[in-house]
């Protein structure tokens, strides 16, 4: 497409009256041209991105869930989406908060132990002359402040059981670190603690299952957000390749108008041309016998021995050449400028150098040839 749009430019007009509008209308037609492939190209580098992030993550986080097994069915719109991600995590919620209400029902029997008297309220460490306390122990906690927070309303409060279960714990695991073994309050928080987990393990299978749930509509509401960007990132493709191929449409017929407006070259321009054409290297020169193909559809760009003639060449495709073969050679000059003297002999270079050597002594074969037959202007 670059290379359309600076033919479009740089083409050679016949200069007469009327001329000066043209060329700048087909200048204002080339840069909108400009204007909508930059355009397109931000969106074709957004969808880039997203498909080599996609393609690195490769679903990992789905491996072995059930929810791979649907991974076909239809892609619901970003606002049911939303709606039923809202649905699921308010279901979530109060399955949560009965599992909240049993436990609470364990917490109270712990509470109504006729040894569960030190652990109600924080303890008065003042009151108690419990100097060392806070170096010991770092997290104070009590049952008084484990109910107060399970029934906290401004968002504080606890958000799963197990949070409840660890503070449980750390009642009874901060009076067994703090007293010894043998202190009365040592053995009374090991004896409930063990109350505790006895009550805990008729819960917990309530809880996994829970939680496994929970894990799974995650995981499932993930995928089909993925599968939504996914399907919006294709749409955007499509439209993007439709839109390339518009403009490619269009920039053809820009270049058509533009070379039908072009005079035709001169046969000194043919020879200068050729002569130009063996000065490419391998690389550009097979470039340029691949503009030659495109309007030649039996042409052999890549062919052992090719037999290119000037003379049997449309306008437009001369035209083309000359100002390829123009920028070639003058990135050509500036990289031998940069590089001096000093190159090295490679393979690579060798096969380069006979390939381009085989193709140039074919042009100066068929400009002999034609030589023969017509006479130079």
């Amino acid at each position: 497409m670059d290379a359309s749009i600076t033919n479009v430019r740089n083409v050679e007009i016949g200069k007469h009256k009327g001329n000066t509008d043209q060329v700048e209308g087909f200048k204002s037609c080339v840069d909108d041209i400009f204007t909508k492939v930059d355009k397109l190209e931000q969106r074709v580098n957004e969808v880039e991105l997203f498909y080599l992030t996609a393609s690195k993550r490769q679903l990992n986080g789905y491996k072995g869930s059930s929810v791979l097994k649907d991974k076909e069915r239809h892609v619901a719109s970003a606002k049911k989406q939303q709606q039923d991600a809202s649905r699921r995590e308010a279901a979530a919620v109060k399955r949560m908060q009965e599992l909240m209400r049993q436990f609470g029902t364990i917490l109270r029997q712990i509470m109504q132990h006729k040894w569960a008297g030190p652990f109600l309220h924080p303890v008065d460490v003042e009151g108690l002359g419990l100097h060392d306390y806070y170096e010991v122990i770092d997290k104070p906690m009590d049952f008084s402040t484990i109910k107060n927070q399970m029934e906290a309303k401004d968002g504080t409060g606890y958000k799963n059981v197990r949070e409840i279960c660890a503070d449980v714990r750390l009642v009874f695991k901060n009076a067994m670190k703090y007293n010894d073994e043998r202190h009365d309050v040592h053995v009374m928080a090991k004896t409930l603690l063990g109350k505790f987990e006895e009550k805990w393990l008729q819960l917990l299978p309530k809880v996994a299952e829970e939680e496994k749930r929970r894990e799974e509509e995650e995981a499932e509401a993930q995928l089909d957000m993925q599968l939504a960007q996914e399907a919006a990132h294709a749409k955007m493709a499509r439209e993007i390749s439709n839109e390339l191929y518009d403009i490619d449409m269009h920039l053809e017929e820009v270049r058509e108008m533009v070379i039908r407006k072009c005079r035709k070259m001169s046969t000194e321009e043919k020879r200068k041309l050729g002569a130009a054409l063996s000065r490419l290297s391998a690389e550009d020169l097979s470039k340029a016998l691949e503009i030659v193909a495109q309007n030649n559809p039996s042409f052999q760009a890549t062919a052992e021995e090719v037999d290119l003639d000037i003379d049997a060449q449309t306008e437009s495709t001369l035209w083309r050449l000359k100002f390829f073969v123009k920028d070639a050679l003058e990135v050509q000059g500036k990289s031998s400028a940069s590089k001096g003297d000093n190159t090295n002999t490679t393979t690579t270079a060798t096969n380069n150098n006979k390939r381009k050597k085989e193709i140039c002594d074919a042009i100066a074969k068929t400009a002999k040839k034609k030589s023969k037959k017509l006479p130079l202007d």
